[in-house]
């Protein structure tokens, strides 16, 4: 029970933390300044006319978007939870839940991520582990359970290596994790998604992904909220020096969004979830342009849910809108049209695709009429 009520106190702090302190990037971007999609002046589509609704995973979203995981595990975190449930719901929208960890340590808790589901009867909803929890003992039975505690419709594996060495008290065992997701992936009903948590996902490892058989990643790239700066204030709190100073050194530390969802939608044919400081409507076509399926976002819709169901409905509401706005103004008429517009890519962003061999000339050739071809 220790345990138990130490990592539900680690979720307060994550809560806390992120609403008081500045806890964004410093110096790296996500790297969407970079990509430039191409204006039409005569978009041929009438904006009312635009098209959001895509499906993926099986289901059918309203727009392609799904609210992050945040919370799970405490009191606040149930009214966090059911907040965003109640707007995603009516929305036609998705959502993650926070790490599963403290429900499976203690039952009493699981309410506060159950809660999702009574909240929002056809939502898409995504349960959450901790791939490190699968070196540490964690198997089928452990996600089987985060499932049935959601009814769930996928369960994301996170991966959280910068925050684990990091954190106090984090666990940096990360031995033969990949053979253990591909032993889970095998045993699973539901699609398992791996999911990174603000340093990104490159080529490399989308591609091992894949192959052990994830159905999908969200790259949650560098450039908007750092879990190492979360840890750096909790560090700060226990007068860890150490600590503090590390998660200082590597407050910027992973790859920019916008290279990342590069990197993962041109090296595998399963969904590419675009999240990692994504801010506004524009960000999001340019993370479908750029080869994402959806698109997710969680510390502007916390700093909304604090303040109730009406403002979470609300910024849900308006970068839907924004997304809108984009596509009517490069002509798109659908998310497919979108995935298929001209985009340039300049600056870091550029150098860094060039860098690791993508060719991302071909993004610029896409289109008819008077564009590349």
């Amino acid at each position: 029970m220790r345990m138990a009520e130490e990592t539900k106190k680690r979720k307060a702090d994550h809560v806390r933390i992120a609403l008081k302190n500045d806890i964004q990037a410093r110096q790296v971007t996500t790297g969407f300044e970079d990509v430039h999609l191409i204006h039409r002046a005569l978009p041929e589509i009438d904006r009312k006319d635009v098209d959001l609704a895509v499906t993926v995973f099986g289901h059918e979203f309203a727009a392609p978007m799904l609210v992050g995981a945040i919370t799970g595990g405490t009191e606040n975190g149930m009214k966090i939870n059911a907040t965003i449930a109640e707007a995603v719901e009516e929305l036609g929208l998705g959502m993650g839940v926070g790490s599963q960890r403290a429900a499976i340590e203690d039952r009493s808790v699981e309410d506060t991520y159950s809660v999702a589901r009574t909240k929002a009867p056809n939502a898409f909803l995504v349960a959450n582990i901790g791939a490190v929890q699968l070196a540490h003992g964690y198997g089928p039975k452990e996600a089987e359970r985060a499932i049935e505690v959601l009814r769930a419709d996928a369960l994301a594996v996170h991966l959280n290596a910068l925050q684990e060495a990091v954190q106090p008290e984090g666990q940096t065992d990360f031995k033969g994790i990949l053979a253990r997701v591909r032993e889970l992936a095998k045993s699973m009903k539901k699609p398992m998604i791996a999911k990174e948590t603000g340093a990104g996902i490159g080529a490399e490892d989308a591609q091992l992904l894949e192959k052990v058989g994830i159905k999908g990643i969200d790259v949650s790239g560098a450039g908007g909220t750092s879990w190492a700066a979360v840890e750096y204030y909790r560090a700060e709190e226990r007068r860890s020096i150490s600590q503090r100073r590390q998660g200082n050194v590597f407050w910027d530390w992973g790859i920019p969004t916008a290279a990342s969802v590069v990197e993962v939608a041109q090296s595998v044919r399963i969904p590419t979830i675009a999240s990692g400081g994504l801010r506004t409507g524009m960000d999001m076509a340019k993370a479908i342009a750029l080869g994402a399926s959806l698109v997710s976002l969680s510390q502007p819709v916390l700093e909304a849910a604090v303040r109730g169901p009406e403002a979470t409905k609300r910024l849900l509401s308006i970068l839907t809108d924004e997304l809108r706005t984009a596509m009517f103004l490069v002509g798109a008429g659908t998310i497919a049209d979108l995935r298929k517009k001209p985009v340039v890519i300049t600056g870091r962003t550029g150098e860094w695709l060039r860098a690791r061999g993508f060719a991302i000339e071909e993004y610029v050739r896409r289109g008819s009429g008077g564009q590349a071809t």
